[in-house]
């Protein structure tokens, strides 16, 4: 099998180079290119142009505008690295019969309720980044029907900077923290995206599975508070020191911090659809995030 994977840099990316490595020959592109090759996501048809030139059996689109804020300001460019390039990549893939794997987002939901979000639930993004997302997820869809659209939440990795690297930076230089308690959802981490895709793409190059959306996420919910609470507290189980520990991580509402973009306060993903279809586990949340602090401290 031979992949052609986008947006190489960043943190699933990174984690994909090693996880489809095993399936066949990985033609690996950052936003620069390379040889020839165009992996600039502002520039849709040039990373058509690459599809078509390359000729790959799948396709893995781990790039995408995440400035959630920034967004707010420079619509175009989210639309066109987020929506456009995406359509683009499914129009050449459909001419030369390739699989499409690309990742989504739980903003492309409203954040209202308490149940996890099923792939069926009406959508209704807050913020200029999850309508563009979501609009990439239609172009997608209307363009190839051999696609993956995988939604995930609150992903993170040990290569970068993550929730995870401020919080212990804070708790390092401040006697106490305020986090947000009214936000749910679950920290994914990037390693197990990158494994769980490969999975996938094997078992449709197999001829199981199904195209479609699904939703991916580690298992379990926290807050953002919490947490911050279970990274300190694991940081200092493994030796390390803060001016504020788990106890004096405080309580506080999202209300209480100005941002440009509106954050969904339900970011729960019911991910029973993905795990049947494909025949995989998706781990709780604090074995990842446990894995990763052991890695970075």
């Amino acid at each position: 099998m031979k992949i052609l994977l986008f947006g190489r840099n960043g943190q699933v990316g990174w984690e994909l180079q090693r996880s489809l490595a095993p399936l066949g020959e990985v033609v690996a592109l950052g936003s620069q290119g390379a040889e020839g090759l165009c992996g600039d996501f502002a520039d849709a048809q040039g990373v058509a142009r690459t599809v078509r030139q390359v000729r790959p059996d799948a396709i893995v689109n781990a790039a995408a505008y995440t400035a959630v804020d920034r967004a707010e300001s420079e619509p175009d460019l989210a639309e066109r690295v987020n929506a456009v390039a995406p359509g683009a990549i499914a129009e050449a893939a459909r001419e030369i019969g390739a699989w499409l794997v690309h990742y989504s987002t739980d903003y492309v939901f409203d954040g209202s309720g308490t149940r996890p979000w099923r792939e069926s639930d009406p959508t209704g993004p807050l913020s200029v980044y999850g309508r563009t997302k979501l609009e990439g997820e239609k172009r997608i869809a209307e363009a190839h029907g051999k696609h993956l659209v995988l939604r995930t939440s609150w992903v993170y990795g040990s290569r970068g900077g993550n929730f995870a690297k401020t919080m212990l930076r804070l708790a390092r230089e401040r006697d106490r923290l305020t986090v947000v308690d009214d936000q749910f959802g679950a920290p994914t981490g990037a390693d197990l995206l990158a494994d769980v895709t490969a999975h996938a793409l094997r078992r449709l190059a197999d001829g199981g599975g199904r195209p479609g959306t699904f939703h991916v996420a580690a298992a379990g919910e926290t807050t953002w508070h919490a947490y911050a609470r279970f990274v300190v507290g694991k940081a200092q189980q493994a030796g390390e020191t803060f001016k504020a520990g788990p106890e004096q991580v405080e309580a506080v509402a999202s209300s209480a911090f100005r941002t440009a973009a509106a954050r969904p306060h339900n970011s729960r993903l019911d991910t029973s659809s993905f795990r049947t279809t494909f025949g995989l586990v998706l781990p709780p949340w604090q074995q990842g995030v446990a894995r990763m602090l052991e890695e970075i401290l």
